[in-house]
């Protein structure tokens, strides 16, 4: 067992799943094609079959619909995280977006809708997206210009959304739009199927780490009523609130690469010598070994807080998550430059661990609120 599964934040069903997860990860991922310069969209597919399949996407939904849960227990989604991006990136991203992509609609959709979306995540036959980013609004939510306009007995979708995860390969979208006529801070949810009318991928965006990212556009899409998430006017609720229980997962992830870096590193450490020794017996390797080491733990136990506050405690945690998702992402990095500079050229090699680790780290300090989004967060909680 991992040593920080013995810490009280778990509960026995929490140790159970990390070791389920980890066994059939070890036995199932390395036989996949992970590599995502390899084709993406291929892998991104196989992987959510693949996790349906191993029952693993019951943590992305709630127990009325399959799920392990009764509701969605943040410090199982984070172990399901940590775990697979110790594996693969792609993973994590494919078990992440499963549960972002689905997340509004656990958490504020009606029962029609959890019946028409819910099944079909959890058996991994459904691929989930989450739009809500658009080319000059990120963080800054009340910038969207994308337009829900009320239509008879539904609603008529007009804008833009880019970096989505999963355009191209999703078969629906959690699309946010402020809602005209209502005034400026009034917001909707809306679930749009890839195959409606007035809905399409425009482009396609490749990134250091490839995943399935792109940018969709809507003109005069229609969606019906019962496609609304939550009350008409509180999408930022929604938006806000899905966020507040994700953004601790995206921490749980860089944890993850940390620690497959430092496992690198001291594998490396043991077995080249350098100088008549193992590298691991020269005290500046033994120094950045234990930074590295504290930051993980560091991380982790930010992380769990976190996800066991918000599993135990209160519904929001907005500045346990941010300070969580600043600093292990932040540390990742560090970590895991810290591990190319053990590994010295080996590091440096393409498709080498460390070298897909480099890559997969730097997205995590931006998507879902840049770090210096979250020290604005934490440093206007800690102000009030």
């Amino acid at each position: 067992m991992s040593t920080h599964l013995t810490w009280p934040f778990f509960e026995d069903a929490h140790r159970r799943l990390a070791g389920e997860l980890e066994a059939w990860a070890s036995s199932v991922i390395p036989g996949m094609a992970t590599d995502p310069h390899s084709d993406p969209d291929a892998t991104c597919r196989t992987l959510v079959r693949q996790l349906g399949e191993g029952d693993w996407l019951r943590y992305c939904v709630p127990a009325s619909h399959g799920g392990a849960f009764e509701t969605l227990d943040v410090r199982a989604l984070c172990l399901c995280r940590e775990t697979l991006a110790r594996h693969a990136g792609l993973a994590d991203f494919a078990f992440a977006m499963q549960g972002l992509g689905a997340g509004p609609i656990s958490l504020f959709g009606s029962d029609a809708l959890k019946d028409r979306y819910l099944p079909g995540v959890r058996d991994g036959e459904r691929i989930a997206a989450f739009a809500l980013s658009e080319p000059d609004a990120g963080s800054d939510i009340g910038g969207m210009k994308t337009v829900a306009r009320r239509d008879g007995q539904g609603w008529r979708l007009d804008g833009v959304k880019t970096f989505i995860s999963n355009a191209g390969i999703a078969d629906h979208y959690v699309v946010f739009a402020r809602i005209d006529g209502d005034g400026e801070k009034s917001f909707g949810a809306f679930v749009v199927d890839a195959g409606a009318a007035g809905f399409s991928v425009t482009e396609r965006i490749q990134t250091i780490a490839p995943h399935p990212l792109g940018t969709i556009e809507l003109v005069n899409c229609r969606v019906f009523e019962d496609s609304l998430v939550g009350p008409a006017g509180k999408g930022l609720r929604v938006a806000l609130g899905t966020l507040d229980v994700f953004r601790s997962t995206v921490a749980a992830a860089a944890v993850g690469f940390a620690r497959r870096a430092l496992a690198e590193a001291v594998a490396h450490a043991r077995a080249r010598h350098v100088f008549g020794k193992p590298l691991a017996e020269h005290q500046l390797t033994q120094a950045k070994i234990a930074e590295m080491a504290t930051r993980v733990d560091a991380s982790a136990l930010l992380v769990y807080r976190a996800a066991w506050t918000r599993d135990t405690q209160a519904e929001r945690v907005t500045r346990e998550a941010a300070m969580a998702k600043l600093y292990a992402t932040e540390s990742a990095q560090r970590v895991i430059d810290d591990a190319v500079q053990i590994l010295g050229g080996r590091g440096v090699v393409s498709g080498a661990p460390v070298e897909q680790l480099y890559r997969e780290i730097r997205a995590l300090r931006i998507y879902e609120g840049t770090t210096e989004i979250q020290k604005l967060i934490i440093g206007g909680d800690v102000l009030s």
